[in-house]
């Protein structure tokens, strides 16, 4: 099963001026909990997210959009990053958002993503389909 683990790191998230100003201490350790998944064989991929300020959200109305530039003020918990990871069950993702060197306040969500499978065969067909397409053209880079 894959789960997501969503990291919402609290204010210090908008406030940050990017890796290079980050505490040392904690990026080393983000880096070997990094290490630790891949050496496990559980980690999928995962990445940092920019402050909001440099993001936008884009709101679903009847037949409209709206565009709301960053930072958005109004949300009390901002994602900060991901990682997703191949687990055998929910409590298994947990132990592994157990360990991640996270500051006080901090939080990890973790949620089990839907496979191409739950929404039937011929879904899962096309959904190989566009994964071959998108090696196939990370390839050629």
């Amino acid at each position: 099963m894959r789960f997501m683990m969503l990291m919402y790191p609290g204010p210090q998230a908008e406030t940050e001026q990017g890796p290079g100003n980050m505490d040392q201490a904690l990026v080393e350790a983000m880096v070997a909990f990094n290490q630790r998944l891949v050496d496990a064989g559980v980690m999928l991929g995962g990445d940092g997210l920019h402050p909001t300020k440099r993001g936008a959200r884009v709101r679903f109305g009847k037949g409209k959009t709206a565009v709301t530039d960053g930072p958005f003020t109004e949300t009390k918990e901002i994602l900060g990053g991901y990682w997703m990871i191949q687990a055998a069950s929910l409590e298994a993702a947990v132990a592994w958002a157990r360990q991640a060197p996270c500051p006080e306040g901090e939080m990890i969500e973790i949620r089990q993503v839907y496979e191409p499978e739950d929404f039937g065969e011929e879904v899962a067909a096309k959904e190989r389909q566009m994964i071959a397409d998108i090696e196939a053209r990370k390839a050629k880079r």
